[in-house]
């Protein structure tokens, strides 16, 4: 998939995205079988139950085996620029294509160390980490007004924050987590935070999956700490558990 790992089957569960657009956008159906009956079954978008991050087959893990996924695709379509890095890396170009959008995403990525490269000393990952929190307005103002107060910006407007949906506002966890203290290149033995990106959490060689999340519980820990907010992981846990700790209320 243009060097970012995956395959096509399973990006509904996680209604996977990048850069402004999430595949919900152009999925059409999902062809799956039931583990309850063991029916094959094509669902439409609203039956996937799609979310930031999200969808029904995330929520129910297990009960579906996706087969398949069609989705709704438009030749020669113009591009979805909606992310301000994205639309910036194509300022220079009136009408830029959907070819020269995805090279732009992978250079955007590959800068980030979010793309094959076994050359790259940060390529052991899963990827982000955390997904970025969706809070409440109020609850953004106060943490942005706390920001101020503590001298981490000069202004509110200085807190990365955008719209999602009806009183709600998405909040940048790579943001929130270096502002905690937790710095790019952090490392805590075999495991560590990436030179490049903040959310990815990399092993260095010879790390052991309780190492990685007990360092992810210690970079939650910070964020709660500092700010307030609960920091949830994106990837899902098989044999470990993720003791999510509720964040302390932000003063």
């Amino acid at each position: 998939m243009g060097s970012i790992p995956g395959l096509a089957g399973a990006t509904p569960i996680q209604n996977v995205g990048a850069y402004g657009q999430d595949v919900a956008e152009t999925i059409r159906a999902v062809r799956a079988v039931d583990r309850r009956d063991g029916a094959l079954v094509e669902l439409p978008p609203a039956a996937c139950a799609f979310g930031y991050r999200d969808s029904a087959f995330r929520r129910e893990p297990g009960r579906y085996v996706v087969l398949g996924v069609t989705f709704g695709l438009r030749p020669g379509g113009s591009p979805t620029l909606r992310y301000p890095e994205l639309a910036a890396a194509l300022a220079r170009d009136a009408r830029p294509t959907l070819a020269a959008t995805r090279d732009a995403v992978l250079a955007l990525r590959r800068r980030k160390s979010m793309v094959i490269d076994d050359d790259d000393p940060n390529r052991r990952s899963v990827g982000s980490f955390f997904t970025n929190p969706i809070v409440a307005v109020d609850v953004a103002e106060r943490l942005a007004a706390r920001a101020v107060s503590d001298g981490v910006v000069a202004t509110p407007a200085d807190v990365p924050r955008w719209p999602a949906g009806p009183g709600r506002v998405k909040l940048s966890a790579g943001w929130l987590i270096e502002r905690a203290g937790v710095a790019k290149g952090f490392r805590r033995g075999a495991v560590g935070v990436s030179t490049r990106h903040a959310l990815a959490l990399v092993h260095h060689g010879g790390g052991t999956t309780d190492a990685l999340v007990a360092l992810a519980r210690q970079v939650r820990d910070a964020v709660a700490a500092r700010f307030g907010v609960t920091l949830v992981p994106e990837p899902s846990f098989v044999g470990e558990t993720w003791d999510a700790a509720p964040a302390p209320p932000a003063s």
